[in-house]
This record gives structure tokens, C-alpha cells and sequence, in this order.
């Protein structure tokens, strides 16, 4: 899963003068979210992915090769992201509870730089998309939020005239030649070009959060993009078995993609949402193409910080599992890319990063102050030298049930949570009421990648389950504080 370090790109990155933009005018930002785009497929790497915009910015910008979610399921980790706070300070880890139901008073990122100056502009899904009744957060912007809020499922095509024919089978996909403006992402391009346009004739430095929605299911990117890529030639899973020895626990029904009755797929079918992912990632890939495109051609690129990242990764089939809502490397790793105007070489760096050290790194990148209370910490240091690390361990977390809001006691049974560091991923189940420490779960990367065999039962494992464990202990807050790390 992970690449090699591009020993060349880091060296020049090296002199890069990355820790603090220099510009007469305050700079701008460009914060690019994508939903549900995992790291191997997630650009700037993979010879199979077409995505040649996405490309272009890393090729200019430092990518974070092992970046990580805080949980893989959309609000938590939103809410995460755009606070900066965990989903445990939050006390968010499901798809209804709004941030500001447990924290009125929280400033968020767009919103901390409102408050200082900014003109704060949100269009397409950036904050979580449905069900609250706080329908994005009107605090954070400037002006009222569009096509942030709405179901995936509503993604249908409008056109003009007759509906080309779905040549897809499989109920999770649809091929149709129909431009890209026929869903929701080639909408939001189109109106990030006019609302780019109307920011440089305001003069005023901008925060611009654009959220597109994919590759998030149903795939239904435009035929073009499913053109790009041979049928026969998109590879199946590579590790499609559950890992050795690992906990029931860590399972989920992957209902997104399966049905709440579980249907079984035939090789066809996962071979044609496979195909339909990576057609999702290349429609995503123009649209973010075209705005950049436009922040080129206004002259806004030399002086505006770009972020992309996705708020999790994604299952198409490997460890039995689809979708997201787990603890493994998958689900958990993220594409993360940091451009700024100063940075004339791209770079890679395998330091580790959570994605809610966002906010205290474009405040740092754009002179604002910190605010207190961040669980987040800034990745400046690494912008201005990719060997540099801020972090020993990263920490992801989900509960269970997966979708525990559905169940009647509305509250989880366990929570699992799950450290990655440089060489392992532990996992510690946990009772929620009790902190009892139900399952272990270690993956070792250095010899497994994939995460085909948990090694926690291992007893000659047992100082590497201590060191991770001692790891784990050190983050804070954990829901309950008297709960101890199980350590061997």
C-alpha cells in the first residue's frame, strides 16, 4: 500500500522556504475535500489510476503518504477535521449528533478564519451532508453554503432531452454519456470557476471550502470517465480473505455497498464497481482539474495555500469487507496533499499526520493565531523539511456497531482504537460501558502491508503490543479516563 520515498523530491524540498507564507496580502486557501477516496487509489502514485489534475498538484505540493483519518465514516470525521478536536472531545461518532448539539460555542476552522478577516465562501459537501438539522454550519461562512447538503442517493443525472441509457448492471453503478455537469460535481466546478472570479474582484483574502462528493457510491461518474479504463484489466482485490486470527469484532456488514440483507456479489460484479470507483476518482480528477485550472488563470494560484484530502478511506472488496466503518489501514489512510505558493517542487514524506492537523497548520501557514483547546498539531515543520516527523503514533477510532445510531440503545457496545506507527497498526477493542479490553489486533507493515494476519497472539510480539499499547495511552481524551492500556 504505501509507495517508496522520492528520495530526489525530498531533497530538493529540502530549501524550500515552507514555514510561513510570504505574500504582501494575507493568503488565500483552497480546501479541496473529496469523500471517500483512499490512499492507493488516491492519486500521485498508482500507475492505474488516471488522474492526472490530482497529479499536477502533488507535483508541486508535499504529499503525505501516511495520513489518517480520525474515523472512517463521514461526520465523525468532518466534525473532527473541522474543529480539530477528536471525535472523544467531540463525543461524535455517528452520522446524526451535529458538533454543535455537544459544542455550540466551538469555532471552527472556515470559521476561525472569518473571524480574522477572511471572506469564508463554502460550496459542495464539506461539511457532513444530511440528517442534522443544522444543515452544514451557516457560522462558518461568509455567505449561505450551496450543494453541501443532500443525499448521494439524489445524485441523478439531469440533462437536457432524452436519459442516455445506463450501460451498467450492478444497482451501485450507472454509465451514462451525459456531461459532467449532469451530477452534482460538475455543477460544483462550475460554480467554484464563478464564485474564484467573483473572490479576486473582492479583493479580500478568501478561505474556500469545495467539497465534491465523490467517489462516494452510487458510481455514477459520466462514460468518458469509465472509457479510460479497460474492464478487463481492472484488478479484483488482492487480499480478499478476513486476516488470520483477527477478532470478529473488527467486522462490519458493508451494507453501503451490500444491502441491509447482504447480497452476494459474483466476480463481475466486484470487477464492475471496482471499475466504477476508479471512473469516480477520474471525474473527480477534471473537476478539481478545472478549478485549478481557473485559480491559475486569475493569478490567484501565487498566492493561495492549497489543501486536498478525502475524510476517509475506503473497502472494495479486500478483507471481506466494502465501504468504510473499520479500523484497518483502508479505511483509516488518506490522500492528503499541502501546495503553497512558495513550494516550486513537489515532495513526498512518509511522516505521520491525522487529518485534524489541518487546522492548526493553515492557521499557522496563513499567521493566525492558534486557538485553544486543538488535539491537532501543525505539520509546518514537516513542510519545511519531509524528513522531519511531529508525530509517533496516529490514532483512528470506530465503534460498534458500525452504525450504532440505528440500534435501539443508541449508543455503542465497544469501541476499537487503533494506533498506527511506524512499522504497526494495534488495535484495542474495548467494552463501552466497562473499558474492559474485549480483543488486540496487531498488523505488522514492514512484512504485511496488507494486513492479511493479526499478530496480538503472538508471544513474541509482546513488547511490540506494549510499545504500541503505551502509544495508544498517551493519546487523550479517551472517552473513559480511568481505562488503562492492557499492556502484556
Amino acid at each position: 500500500m504505501s509507495h517508496p520515498l522520492n528520495h530526489l523530491a525530498v531533497a530538493l524540498a529540502l530549501t524550500l522556504p515552507a514555514t510561513r507564507v510570504q505574500a504582501a496580502q494575507a493568503p488565500n486557501v483552497l480546501f479541496i475535500a473529496s469523500d471517500d477516496l483512499r490512499n492507493d487509489l488516491g492519486c500521485y502514485g498508482n500507475p492505474l489510476v488516471k488522474s492526472p489534475n490530482l497529479d499536477r498538484l502533488a507535483a508541486r505540493g508535499m504529499v503525505f503518504e501516511r495520513a489518517y483519518c480520525q474515523q472512517a465514516v463521514c461526520n465523525p470525521s468532518r466534525a473532527s477535521i473541522l474543529t480539530g478536536k477528536r471525535p472523544d472531545t467531540l463525543r461524535i461518532w455517528d452520522l446524526p449528533t451535529h458538533f454543535r448539539d455537544n459544542d455550540p460555542t466551538v469555532v471552527t476552522l472556515p470559521q476561525h478564519f472569518k473571524q480574522n478577516g477572511y471572506f469564508t465562501q463554502n460550496i459542495g459537501k464539506i461539511f457532513h451532508n444530511w440528517i442534522h438539522e443544522i444543515q452544514g454550519d451557516p457560522d462558518s461562512w461568509s455567505v449561505p453554503a450551496v450543494c453541501h447538503f443532500n443525499n448521494h442517493g439524489a445524485d441523478k443525472p439531469q440533462v437536457a432531452g432524452e436519459l442516455p441509457p445506463n450501460l451498467a448492471q450492478d444497482p451501485k453503478c450507472e454509465c451514462r454519456d451525459v456531461p459532467d455537469e449532469a451530477y452534482f460535481d460538475g455543477r460544483i466546478a462550475d460554480l467554484a470557476i464563478e464564485a474564484l472570479g467573483k473572490m479576486k474582484e473582492r479583493g479580500q483574502p478568501f478561505f474556500f471550502g469545495l467539497g465534491f462528493w465523490k467517489p462516494h457510491s452510487p458510481f455514477n461518474a459520466p462514460k468518458r470517465y469509465w472509457d479510460l479504463y479497460r474492464r478487463e484489466e481492472v484488478p479484483m482485490p488482492q487480499n480478499p480473505d478476513w486476516p488470520k486470527d483477527a477478532p470478529r469484532i473488527a467486522w462490519h456488514d458493508s451494507r453501503e455497498i451490500l444491502g441491509a440483507k447482504t447480497r452476494d456479489l459474483t466476480p463481475d460484479a466486484v470487477r464492475e464497481i471496482r471499475h466504477g470507483y476508479l471512473a469516480a476518482i477520474s471525474y473527480l480528477d477534471a473537476q478539481v482539474g478545472k478549478v485549478l485550472d481557473e485559480l491559475d488563470r486569475l493569478g490567484l494560484a501565487k498566492n493561495t495555500v492549497v489543501a486536498f484530502w478525502s475524510d476517509h478511506g475506503y473497502h472494495l472488496g479486500e478483507q471481506t469487507l466494502w465501504a468504510k466503518t473499520s479500523n484497518f489501514e483502508l479505511d483509516a489512510r488518506v490522500p492528503l496533499i499541502i501546495a503553497t505558493p512558495d513550494m516550486t517542487r513537489g515532495a513526498r514524506t512518509r511522516a505521520l499526520a491525522e487529518l485534524l492537523d489541518l487546522y492548526p497548520t493553515l492557521a499557522e501557514l496563513c499567521d493566525l493565531p492558534r486557538p485553544a483547546g486543538l488535539d491537532g498539531v501543525s505539520l509546518v515543520p514537516i513542510l519545511k523539511d519531509p524528513l522531519q516527523s511531529v508525530r509517533a503514533a496516529a490514532l483512528t477510532q470506530h465503534p460498534r456497531p458500525a452504525y450504532y445510531d440505528r440500534e435501539p440503545s443508541k449508543t455503542p457496545t465497544a469501541m476499537g482504537y487503533s494506533v498506527r506507527t511506524e512499522r504497526c497498526r494495534y488495535i484495542e477493542w474495548r467494552d463501552w460501558k466497562t473499558g474492559e479490553t474485549l480483543a488486540r489486533e496487531l498488523y505488522d507493515h514492514q512484512t504485511d502491508d496488507f494486513e492479511t494476519r493479526n499478530l496480538a497472539g503472538d508471544p513474541a510480539r509482546a513488547q511490540d503490543i506494549g510499545d504500541c499499547a503505551a502509544a495508544l495511552s498517551r493519546f487523550r481524551p479517551i472517552v473513559q479516563p480511568g481505562w488503562k492500556p492492557a499492556i502484556p
